[in-house]
């Protein structure tokens, strides 16, 4: 997965729509839990067995929050001018020392 393309296109997309002045760091946190929300209400009443288990519609519809999910949060990382490649690859290697054994 290209990081830096992805956002490109992320930004053209909201370039064309004016959609910038609305993309600050709280309404991309803001639209992510939203997206987040989403995605739990697909496994809100499913047995742990069931949500292991989604049918295709279902898990085709998780996909998609997970996507929403991802693409808010390049967004933000843009906009904050974080690289979301080195703080993924920071948090998990703090969590490699803190947990692996």
């Amino acid at each position: 997965m290209n990081l830096e393309e992805l956002t490109q296109r992320l930004h053209r997309i909201r370039d064309q729509n004016d959609w910038r002045q609305f993309h600050s760091p709280k309404n991309l946190a803001m639209a992510a839990s939203v997206e987040m929300a989403e995605l739990v209400e697909i496994f809100q009443w499913l047995t742990p067995e069931q949500s292991q288990q989604l049918p295709p519609d279902q898990l085709a519809h998780a996909g998609q929050e997970i996507g929403d999910i991802v693409l808010y949060l390049l967004l933000m990382c843009s906009e904050l001018g974080l690289n979301m490649d080195e703080v993924v690859r920071s948090k998990l290697a703090d969590s490699e020392r803190r947990f692996a054994k």
